[in-house]
């Protein structure tokens, strides 16, 4: 049974494009969509995270899905609203937002904002009256691979004196929202976040701002070396703590999945630029690719992101420990140390390898020319055939 990847080889192998390069096949992004759609139910509003792939042919292809979008800045709207989107599709969902870009999303047609502080507040209520509101709440939930940390949402009391606050400036205060962490590997990481905003909706409705929708965020993962969850398991989960901490009426659903999207829909070939050891009694080969953190690699800091390579092209079976670095003259650019990786003995400067499952976090990340390297190379395909290429 062909797979995505495979459909990604037979591309790479007839085309040779230069590397590194990271292809998408938005086909398997529309799968991913439709599969989640389907473990959640018609009643879930499921708005794609632009930032993780905001690939104009993936905007396309999930717009066609009937996908809405979680934008965080007026060039994502402006990309999506060029995809065919429409604009009551999309939530504007950073909470940290200039003034002109809650008046550009407004007049743009956007009515869904998040907030989680008086002063943005105070801003949308200016520069987009009447619009809706989703106050974010700061939780604590199990680690996550890529954990948020502080730096979004406030206190529980605060949330509560926020929606009523929306309601007071004349503003919908529609909802509560949340973040449990990027690549969350344990489903039951909801379930306090859900229980706290539980007790904010029935804290604000006592004060007169009643919230009819919960925004779970995204964080859904996705397997790279560790295997992660079904999206059924996660569904399941999800239904169990609503059901739980709102006996009465739930309130709405809505899911802001990007990896769970895209990342299996993508892979990156690049190359070995060198393959050395450090001494000769060092039992680690260092493996430099023409590819790091600072050109499409960004989330193997700390090692958080584990991907998987595979070397392309035959080898001998033998392997052993490899220490694995970014091009560049940077002493951060080192990918993974710590994290137990083997490559073919084989392995020689100028062979290519695979990296599987980074569709997503990989090209939005990569930075404009540091040591004058390009932004990573992108092609979407779709049936295996080139739609487009940035």
């Amino acid at each position: 049974m062909s797979t995505p990847f495979d459909r990604i080889r037979r591309f790479l192998d007839d085309q040779q494009p230069p590397t590194p390069c990271l292809v998408v096949d938005v086909d398997t992004a529309a799968d991913r969509y439709r599969a989640l759609a389907a473990a959640f139910g018609p009643a879930t509003r499921i708005q794609y995270a632009v930032k993780a792939n905001p690939e104009p042919a993936v905007l396309r292809a999930l717009r066609a899905e009937g996908a809405s979008f979680d934008v965080a800045s007026p060039a994502e709207i402006d990309l999506c609203l060029a995809a065919g989107a429409r604009a009551d599709t999309l939530s504007y969902g950073n909470t940290v937002k200039k003034p002109s870009a809650i008046a550009m999303a407004h007049a743009a047609g956007v009515r869904e904002f998040a907030c989680e502080a008086t002063d943005d507040l105070e801003n949308i209520a200016r520069h987009a009256p009447g619009a809706e509101v989703s106050v974010r709440l700061l939780v604590d939930p199990p680690a996550s691979v890529t954990p948020f940390g502080r730096k979004f949402g406030c206190a529980p009391d605060e949330a509560a004196a926020l929606l009523v606050r929306a309601a007071e400036l004349g503003l919908d205060p529609a909802g509560i929202s949340f973040h449990v962490g990027s690549q969350q590997l344990d489903p039951a990481a909801w379930d306090g976040a859900i229980a706290l905003a539980a007790k904010v909706a029935t804290d604000a409705a006592a004060r007169g701002a009643r919230p009819r929708r919960l925004n779970v965020g995204g964080g859904l993962g996705v397997s790279y070396t560790d295997q992660a969850p079904p999206v059924t398991a996660y569904a399941a989960a999800l239904r169990s703590a609503l059901h739980a901490h709102f006996p009465g009426e739930a309130p709405a659903l809505v899911l802001e999945p990007g990896r769970a999207v895209v990342a299996e829909a993508g892979l990156i070939r690049c190359e070995a630029v060198l393959v050395t050891r450090k001494s000769a009694m060092d039992p680690h080969r260092w493996v430099y690719l023409d590819i790091g953190r600072y050109n499409g690699l960004a989330e193997t800091e700390n090692e958080a992101i584990a991907y998987r390579f595979e070397p392309v092209g035959e080898h001998t079976p033998d392997d052993g420990p490899v220490i694995i670095a970014g091009p560049t003259c940077d002493g951060d650019d080192v990918l993974y140390q710590r994290t137990p990786y083997r490559l073919p003995l084989s392995l020689r400067s100028g062979d290519r390898l695979d990296i599987l499952a980074a569709g997503a976090y990989t090209a939005s990340y990569s930075s404009v020319a540091f040591n004058g390297i390009e932004p990573l190379r992108t092609y979407c395909i779709s049936g295996g055939r080139l739609i487009s290429a940035e």
